[in-house]
């Protein structure tokens, strides 16, 4: 009894796992579908230029439609370039995983047998461990790359159900080979070790992996059975000596006939406890009235009863009734005994009203005259199994409403003949040419082969190009007219099938059934896991007839309009009413250096590359003039792309739709740097001219006047020489013609000093210190600013540098700071203050006194005159601040004074 126990419980056990096991198996089946229907979907975005089409777009909504995918991705060959979401993926970007060690090998076999590959779990590079999918993608019969997914392995164990199952009693193991140790790498912490029996296996080919549930609970059975076989044989032992003593002692039956009672009892218990710890619902119905007798604590607490309720109830109160019927019937059919046993997948309603799944068995418990007293049902609870089932169900009837309902026409088809008679014919993996010659050169194989063709399914859209009401109308059209397809493009999709290629696209034309030519864009795709027989393939034929001749009317137009732009001396450019430039003329890479798609690669390309002074000018002048709905013309500046400054000038029109709406922006850039150039050039040389006629005249001036002065005063004083009457006079007027001799050479020296500074156009300038040329000014002034008790105030640091002619700064700090300290104020603490800034990327010294001051108003015109003095200091000539203006102006500085009679004298030099 004990060994038949252990058997039964062995074996439900058994069942349990497997079922269990089973449905982790099929979730991850259809998880890995999904996988593959979103990779297949992702590839579908690569257009014919190898450039996917609105990647973000499509990523977020198959991240959207599958909660169980991490990540997607488009690796061109081999290389990871499209990511979504970039965020936490950003390790993975520009990984060729044709050179990567631990990804190539799945990778080569992707692309050797030209299927998807799920590798894995990986770790990931941007951390963590996943199960990576990728399928190869091929584009006119060339290796393009991997369209590929990324299931974290978190979601990926979710997705198979292995968080709900029961911990207690069961250990998930995932396992797969090491293709470079040759040892099994297990992916999850192990704790109960094989053995013969505690365990199920199922292998999953598309990631070469092996999936366990193991039994925990396995060796109590084992314990269990060995306890109950040893307290069998001391039982039988105990009863057979028993028997022997009460052959000799009658007074010992009736101890005899207790212990067996206590035995009995304890079997009870023993089945009792078997009963109520069952893994699985058990109860004993009453056949007649469909009570229950008795319920195990695993069935009570599956349907949220107590004992009690359990059984004051009959199995048809519980029954969900559109199952009631089937299960009367059987338990008729069992108390007749037209059946020996039932089993039946039911609806059971829990206390609470909700629906439980149950895989019931039903058997009869017979009396020693084999009569039927009852029937004992064994119930597993199915619901999480069931809920697969449904969600399975569910899913195959959406993508059979995306397949029958999507706008792109759609046949499943079946081309297992056609690889066959390829190979018949002896054309499978011969070359190319080989293929091609022979299938030109034979019309009626080509014929035979169009025929071998199976369709499958077709979708409404599908029907609707053909012209045809239902797939048997199309079949019975092709069949017709075999010339559906371009025998050129026919022959190509089947050198693609003999040379196994598990995917052929091409644009091409049909005939549908009312004799109308279609354009069309052909799509053949093996569907994964019939790569060798070709028994299931997804055809596409989007109708793109009425987008060829619009494509062909368009680039009719924009040939002609593209030669008018390109004879404009101007960029031609469009923005939208954003300002996001859409269109940029090829005459930009012979203005700028740029070409068309490096302008139009960036959004802000244009605000970039606007010179720096000009762009805040720039941009608020196209804001104002836009939001006031006005055309403009303006200047400005751009940086080409070899660093040069460009002028231009930007002619702006704004375009409207009917309801007023800005709708565009459309203008022409002209280069005027040549222009800008001559009009600089002749500005400067007119600003020259002008001020060299303004020295010339001023030089003038001085030279007649102060020539004429000194000339004057020799004549005179020679012809008093000539008449003197005596030696004294004569020595006298001798001596005054010395000093006036001796004035016209100063005045002659000063004059030099002017022509030379005004006429070196080739100073020397060099990096200088500021600070050590000032400490030196003020060393050589030291005696006269002790003595005139003045405060020197500096802010000049040892670091300030600046570009400048030595002897010239030392001139200008000399004159201008001796000036200072020669008009202080007497009757004051007189002070210098010397300041050097930077405003407006030019640098200034400014030095400002508390002296005597100029009265500007009488004055000022003549400040920076030759030999004009404003005070009766005798020292005073009337020269330095000539000279000192003068050499300023030639180093390209400017200089200017503030001052008020009385309160002192500010002069700010600009050095460049």
């Amino acid at each position: 009894m004990a060994v038949k126990q252990f058997t039964i419980e062995k074996e439900i056990k058994k069942a349990k796992r497997a079922n269990t096991l089973e449905v982790i198996y099929q979730n991850i089946e259809q998880s890995l579908k999904n996988a593959y229907i979103s990779t297949l979907t992702l590839a579908l975005t690569i257009g014919d230029d190898g450039v996917p089409e609105d990647f973000e777009g499509i990523a977020q909504k198959l991240l959207n439609s599958n909660a169980n995918l991490s990540a997607v991705q488009l690796v061109p060959n081999g290389i990871i370039k499209y990511t979504f979401p970039v965020k936490g993926n950003e390790a993975a970007m520009n990984l060729n995983i044709l050179e990567t060690v631990d990804l190539k090998e799945d990778a080569l076999k992707s692309m050797k047998f030209n299927k998807m590959v799920f590798s894995g779990p990986l770790v990931l590079r941007q951390g963590g461990r996943a199960i990576v999918g990728r399928l190869p993608v091929y584009i006119k019969g060339k290796f393009w790359g991997f369209s590929a997914v990324i299931i974290k392995l978190d979601k990926f164990f979710i997705a198979a159900g292995v968080n709900i199952i029961d911990t207690t009693k069961y250990e998930f193991q995932l396992s797969k080979k090491n293709y470079r140790t040759g040892k099994t790498d297990l992916f999850v912490l192990q704790k109960t070790k094989f053995t013969d029996d505690n365990f199920v296996k199922r292998s999953i080919p598309e990631g070469q992996w092996n999936i366990y549930l193991i039994d925990k609970q396995m060796n109590r059975l084992l314990i269990n059975l060995v306890v109950s076989l040893f307290l069998g044989l001391l039982l039988a032992l105990v009863f057979a000596m028993l028997t022997i003593l009460l052959l000799n002692r009658a007074t010992q039956l009736k101890i005899l006939v207790e212990e067996q009672a206590l035995n009995i009892r304890d079997n009870e218990i023993k089945f009792k406890t078997i009963f109520d710890q069952a893994a699985v619902g058990i109860a004993n119905v009453d056949i007649k009235t469909g009570r229950f007798i008795e319920v195990n604590s695993y069935f009570c607490k599956m349907l949220g009863y107590t004992q009690e309720e359990m059984k004051s109830n009959t199995f048809q109160a519980i029954t969900h009734i559109d199952d009631l019927t089937e299960d009367v019937k059987n338990v008729k059919k069992l108390k007749e005994g037209e059946i020996d046993a039932y089993t039946l997948e039911k609806r059971y309603l829990s206390k609470d009203g909700n629906i439980v799944w149950g895989n019931l068995n039903v058997t009869p418990l017979l009396n020693q005259d084999k009569k039927q007293i009852s029937v004992i049902a064994i119930i597993e609870n199915i619901t999480a199994r069931k809920a697969n089932e449904n969600t399975i169900k569910r899913n195959e009837n959406h993508f059979k409403a995306l397949f029958d309902d999507s706008p792109l026409p759609i046949k499943e088809e079946d081309y297992s003949n056609v690889k066959i008679e390829l190979q018949l014919l002896g054309l499978i993996n011969k070359s190319e040419d080989d293929i091609t010659i022979f299938l030109s050169n034979h019309s009626l194989i080509l014929d035979k082969i169009r025929n071998l063709i199976k369709i499958n399914h077709v979708n409404k859209a599908c029907l609707t190009l053909n012209q045809v009401e239902s797939k048997e109308q199309l079949i019975e059209f092709r069949k017709n007219n075999l010339n559906t397809i371009e025998s050129d493009h026919f022959i190509k999709l089947l050198v693609a099938i003999a040379t196994n290629k598990q995917r052929f696209e091409i644009d091409t034309s049909i005939i549908d059934k009312s004799n109308t030519l279609r354009y069309i864009t052909y799509k053949w795709n093996v569907i994964g896991g019939y790569e060798n027989s070709l028994e299931k393939t997804i055809v596409t034929t989007e109708d793109v007839t009425e987008r060829k001749n619009a494509e062909k009317e368009i680039s009719n137009s924009q040939q002609k309009v593209q030669s008018l732009i390109n004879t404009i001396d101007g960029i031609v450019w469009e923005t939208d009413a954003n300002v996001n430039f859409t269109f940029i003329s090829k005459k930009v890479e012979a203005i700028l250096g740029y070409t068309s798609e490096e302008w139009l690669s960036s959004k802000t390309f244009w605000v970039d590359h606007i010179y720096k002074e000009d762009k805040d000018f720039v941009l608020s002048f196209c804001t104002a003039q836009t939001a006031a709905n006005m055309d403009h013309d303006f200047e400005y500046r751009m940086i080409a792309k070899n660093g040069s400054i460009i002028w231009l000038r930007d002619i702006v029109n704004l375009n409207f739709d009917a309801n007023g709406k800005l709708q565009n922006l459309r203008g022409i850039m002209i280069d005027i740097t040549k222009t800008k150039e001559i009009e600089s050039y002749l500005k400067s040389s007119f600003n020259l001219v002008s001020e060299q006629n303004k020295r010339l005249l001023n030089f003038s001036y001085i030279v007649s006047h102060n020539l004429r002065s000194h000339t004057s005063n020799i004549t005179s004083l020679t012809d008093l020489i000539q008449h003197a009457e005596t030696t004294e006079e004569k020595d006298e007027l001798i001596e005054l013609l010395k000093q006036v001799s001796n004035a016209l050479n100063d005045t002659l020296y000063n004059l030099n000093e002017v022509v030379n500074i005004q006429t070196n156009l080739n100073l020397l300038v060099e990096s200088i210190k500021l600070k050590p040329y000032l400490d030196n000014t003020l060393t050589v002034l030291s005696n006269e600013i002790r003595t005139n008790k003045i405060a020197i105030i500096s802010n000049v640091s040892e670091d300030i540098e600046i570009q400048y002619n030595p002897a010239y700064l030392e001139s200008i700090l000399y004159n201008m700071i001796s000036n200072a300290v020669r008009y202080c104020d007497k009757n004051r603490q007189s002070e210098v203050n010397i300041t050097y800034s930077c405003e407006d990327g030019k640098k200034y010294i400014t030095i400002r006194d508390n002296g005597i001051g100029i009265d500007l108003n009488r004055n000022g015109n003549k400040i920076f005159g030759m030999y004009k003095t404003f005070t009766d200091n005798v020292d005073s000539k009337g020269i330095g601040l000539f000279i000192t203006k003068n050499q300023i102006e030639a180093m390209g500085g400017t200089v200017t004074v503030e001052s008020t009679l009385g309160e002192g004298t500010t002069f700010k030099i600009q050095l460049a």
